[in-house]
């Protein structure tokens, strides 16, 4: 099957095409009904009535586009007309809904009259919050989004106009950096005069390009002011008119450090690539076929060419969905009433910001693993990459409180949260430690400093001041590693090979003489970083140790159990998985230490879990799970779980809500707690889930995670004397920052 018979399949699935309207609000009842609507709606209109802003609290205009087109530039497609482009209008809609979350009316009008089309969607402001027009033919579209800027109070974008403009921007910015060439020295060359060369060649400008550098070319050549004279040009070419001979597009390209292609395929050479300045900067967008390939303009020059395309395939992609969604987030949230030239320079420069950072694993896993790294093959962010959301967002937000069209304010770090807590419960919750770990960052200890990953970590962590990282393993390793992912950072190293440890040798054969540990052996031990780690954290020369990421579990957790032990007030260690889903989280436990745990093991446990709940500003609500309801079954196994919530109901240091024995569903099922067994302790589902053994543990978590969709965060290790926890072999940078931002608020705790 081809790819046209694949999408005439996947569009004709039913339900037919790609959207569709869901309800927000429980409709299950007949009192959910007549809030819904009659008679109960009635509350919320006169409330709007009385104010109109009002219409933000109470309906989903806040969060609500309209994408309007007419049909007429649809794709590579031309004017195919209003019904035609509905495939791609409701294709916009995902990506709103996709990437930043937002809902979207597609709007496709039968109508070419400027006047017309203008009259048609001003009419429609009271339901959206803002406006996308879309594939709009030039030069009406121009007129177009003036005319609506100037008639409406809520955002209108063209994302043809700007779309393209503003990454391409973000990529200008970074590649310029690059070849060491400033903005404002650069020669430009555009091919194409259509809406988005011209808002393109204006971006650049509001960037610091200067307009007498910029030379534009069209279908007939280099656009000059003796063309002008004599061709009757749209006022939009004319702007950008130079006085200058004419000529073609090849004569245009010569000694210019920069082209950008708007046009069609195949319309460069080599040769004109060869007669560009030194280092040339290529962007060349018509799509599918670019003005030059890839590998043409490479192979032309021994010099550094930076290349990008509007093509996936190839590194540096031009991808408008790098814009659009992000730029409304951060207009709708607050309540701009359009965006401003400012908004647009934002978002171009929190992206070209971005692509400076390091990439997430999932990213780079998402795009086949291959490398992303800042440079000539990596100028700008992924489309992938989540932290766009609250990058540009935050960005464009900030910049229309700043400019003064925003309708309400909120400030930046408290924004960036609530995105944050778009992308899922986690990121909100492992906010909320990430912030009480910069309160007060701790040192923390990684046992496997030579490693990729936890380098990656460790400059994230240094970086955001969540901790100052101390790095076990090869000192010339951990340097070079750290040299070539281009992170600039230096680590505090301690390097077994050749570093002075004979104070940790000695408190190693103090610790272990009476387990037939040797000085001899002990010198030896020592050099192993799983037991240096665990010393320095026993000694107080580290607050915490982050082990395991190259390791079982049960090795990895040996070091650390010999030397820093479990807590004065405990006798068990126990691992904890926190799992988030979009409208609960629930801790696990235990699900990676205690087999077959006595009564006295679960108490402790749950204790030991409730404390970690609360450290995520959680109040817990413990159940300890069984295959029996309150004594509905008699056995061994259920007995044991039904002792230890008896030792923790007349414990009088226990000050969280506590049951068992449960089944799971009773335990999440609120129907259940507060009808079928009223009389519990729980007043609403449980949130720390203690299992009977470590099987049920182990099996539970990883069934809640894969089919449940849950996000897992852990395994968190509790009970230690110290903060230690084990990672897990295949944890990503972000596991590892989490688990490290984790390990600190409990060195903060223990302080």
């Amino acid at each position: 099957m081809g790819l046209e018979e694949e999408s005439l399949d996947y569009h004709s699935q039913e339900p037919a095409g790609k959207l569709a309207i869901s309800s927000t609000k429980s409709t299950s009842t007949q009192h959910d009904l007549s809030l819904a609507y009659s008679p109960g709606v009635a509350a919320p209109c006169r409330k709007i009535a009385a104010d109109e802003r009002e219409a933000y609290q109470y309906t989903a205009k806040g969060n609500l586009v309209g994408v309007v087109s007419n049909g007429s530039a649809v794709l590579g497609l031309g004017d195919i007309g209003a019904q035609a482009s509905k495939p791609v209008m409701e294709g916009k809609g995902v990506l709103f809904k996709r990437f930043a979350d937002i809902d979207v009316f597609d709007i496709e009008l039968s109508e070419t009259d400027v006047g017309a089309f203008v009259d048609a969607v001003a009419a429609m402001e009271p339901t959206f919050g803002g406006i996308n027009l879309e594939d709009i033919t030039a030069p009406a579209c121009f007129e177009i989004e003036r005319q609506l800027r100037e008639r409406m109070d809520i955002p209108v974008f063209h994302d043809d106009q700007h779309g393209t403009a503003i990454i391409t921007g973000a990529a200008l910015l970074n590649a310029s950096d690059l070849v060491e060439k400033e903005l404002s020295e650069l020669e430009i060359v555009i091919s194409g005069a259509g809406a988005s060369a011209i808002s393109t060649a204006r971006f650049y400008v509001s960037l610091g390009v200067r307009p007498e550098n910029v030379t534009m070319c069209d279908s007939t050549g280099i656009i000059t002011t003796d063309r002008v004279e004599r061709e009757d040009l749209n006022p939009y070419k004319r702007e950008f008119a130079r006085d200058i001979p004419g000529g073609d597009l090849s004569t245009a390209m010569e000694g210019k450090d920069v082209f950008v292609g708007l046009s069609v395929g195949g319309i460069v050479s080599p040769d004109m690539v060869r007669s560009m300045a030194s280092d040339p900067i290529i962007f060349a967008m018509a799509n599918p076929d670019p003005e030059i390939s890839y590998e043409s303009a490479k192979a032309a020059r021994d010099d550094t060419v930076i290349m990008a395309t509007g093509r996936s395939d190839y590194p540096n992609q031009v991808n408008n969905v790098l814009g659009f969604p992000f730029i409304f987030r951060g207009a709708l949230d607050v309540r701009a009433t359009e965006i401003n030239e400012s908004m647009k320079v934002a978002a171009a420069r929190a992206l070209a910001a971005l692509a400076r950072e390091d990439v997430p694993d999932a990213v780079v896993k998402a795009y086949g693993d291959e490398p992303l790294q800042f440079g000539p093959e990596y100028i700008i962010p992924k489309p992938l990459d989540t932290r766009v959301l609250f990058e540009v967002s935050a960005a464009v937000g900030a910049a229309a409180i700043e400019s003064g069209v925003a309708g309400t304010s909120v400030s930046e770090s408290t924004y960036r949260e609530r995105l944050e807590a778009r992308l899922g419960k986690s990121r909100e919750l492992m906010r909320v430690v990430h912030n009480k770990a910069r309160l007060d960052p701790q040192r923390v200890v990684f046992t496997e400093g030579d490693d990729e990953t936890i380098i990656r970590a460790a400059y994230q962590l240094a970086d955001r001041e969540i901790a100052t990282p101390v790095l076990i393993g090869d000192r010339p390793t951990i340097r070079s590693k750290s040299s070539t992912l281009g992170l600039s950072f230096e680590p505090e190293i301690i390097d077994p090979t050749t570093d002075e440890l004979s104070p940790y040798a000695d408190r190693l054969f103090e610790l272990r003489k009476r387990n037939g540990m040797t000085r001899t052996i002990a010198r030896e031990t020592i050099q192993t970083p799983s037991y240096l780690g665990s010393v320095l954290v026993e000694l107080g020369d580290a607050d915490a140790m982050l082990t395991g990421l190259r390791h079982d579990y049960p090795s990895a957790l040996r070091p650390p159990l010999q030397i820093v032990g479990t807590a004065a007030d405990a006798n068990y260690a126990a691992g904890v998985y926190m799992l988030t889903f979009d409208d609960r989280v629930v801790f696990c436990a235990d699900a990676t230490v205690n087999q077959d745990p006595s009564a006295e093991v679960l108490a402790e446990v749950t204790n030991h879990t409730a404390a970690l709940a609360r450290r995520f500003d959680i109040e817990p609500r413990a159940a300890l799970l069984s295959y029996s309801d309150f004594g509905s079954v008699d056995s061994p196994d259920t007995d044991v779980p039904r002792r230890a919530t008896r030792t923790l109901r007349e414990d009088p240091t226990v000050d969280y809500q506590v049951d068992g024995e449960l089944q799971a569903d009773t335990a999440v099922v609120e129907e259940l707690l507060t009808e079928t067994y009223a009389f519990s302790e729980l007043d609403a589902p449980a949130n720390v889930l203690v299992f009977p053994n470590l099987a049920a543990g182990n099996i539970s978590y990883k069934l809640l995670q894969r089919l449940g969709g849950a996000e897992a965060i852990g395994p968190m290790l509790v009970g230690m004397d110290k903060p230690v926890h084990v990672l897990q072999r295949g944890d990503e940078v972000k596991d590892v920052v989490n688990l490290a931002s984790v390990a600190v608020v409990d060195a903060q705790s223990s302080d």
